[in-house]
């Protein structure tokens, strides 16, 4: 079913937000995620939406730069198993994370002819699949660019990046999906997002080469069971055993350490005196 993109600001109710081992993280499902993106484009001013799994989390409670960077993000929306499981222990009643693969997908076939997109991320083998596989499945679809070059660390190279700039000044699309992997993405949306007029900016790391059929992704049964991280550890073990382990690691120790406080849910965290290394948890 189209959603409504023809509501004016400011008349739908705002989402649930809970505060949770330092970052606020949105309550809602895949069809709210996508009414709540669908309202922001309406602003006079663009907007930032992180998909958060516990890697983000801990990033943001652990690494001061991360944290300031990641501060461009207007919604954190719960992208994994056990922030799902954690908000629900404090009420929150969700049946399920918004894991953004899936809400790339939702959004992409639900999308009524008034939004457009574009895409920045992937190769250009992985663009045209996407591209060929979401126009047939939603014939109404409007992707009015994309970009699948060469990334470094901040985002894309060279004149590319004051190419790409310019195509979203001129464009002005609305949903800005940006698939260049954590924590590049995060550095290229909180440099780009001052410097265009419109749109909601998307993190969501590896949904382009997931929805185009290119890399695997965790069987559902591991997704249910929170388990995405292991499966993806055993597919790239070089790349991400560590990261896992350290960050893994480092988010159970954040949740005991407040457990034992009595602050894993606080509405409006302080944590500067930890970003600062005053009371982090050893590892």
């Amino acid at each position: 079913m189209p959603l409504d993109n023809t509501l004016p600001p400011g008349n739908f109710p705002a989402p649930r937000e809970i505060g949770c081992l330092g970052t606020v993280l949105t309550v809602t499902d895949h069809p709210g995620a996508m009414d709540l993106c669908c309202q922001l484009t309406q602003q006079s001013f663009p907007s930032a939406i992180e998909f958060c799994n516990t890697q983000i989390v801990t990033l943001r409670r652990s690494d001061p730069e991360y944290r300031q960077t990641s501060e461009c993000f207007d919604r954190f929306i719960p992208d994994s198993s056990p922030l799902l499981w954690l908000l629900n222990a404090a009420g929150a009643g969700m049946k399920d994370r918004v894991y953004g693969p899936a809400f790339f997908r939702h959004a992409l076939i639900h999308s009524p002819p008034t939004l457009t997109h574009y895409l920045l991320g992937g190769s250009e083998a992985c663009g045209r699949a996407l591209a060929e596989r979401f126009t047939l499945l939603n014939p109404g679809l409007r992707i009015v660019g994309s970009f699948h070059g060469r990334c470094d660390t901040g985002g894309v190279l060279g004149a590319d990046e004051d190419r790409v700039l310019k195509e979203l000044r001129r464009l002005k699309p609305d949903f800005i999906w940006v698939g260049l992997g954590t924590p590049k993405q995060q550095r290229w949306i909180a440099r780009v997002k001052p410097l265009i007029e419109h749109g909601v900016l998307l993190s969501v790391g590896q949904a382009f080469d997931v929805n185009a059929g290119l890399r695997a992704d965790a069987p559902g049964w591991m997704q249910r069971c929170g388990l995405t991280w292991l499966y993806r550890m055993a597919s790239e073990p070089r790349r991400l055993v560590g990261r896992y382990l350290h960050h893994n690691s480092l988010f159970l120790g954040y949740l005991l350490w407040d457990t034992v406080r009595g602050v894993v849910f606080r509405p409006k965290p302080d944590i500067r005196g930890e970003l600062r290394g005053q009371g982090t948890p050893r590892r």
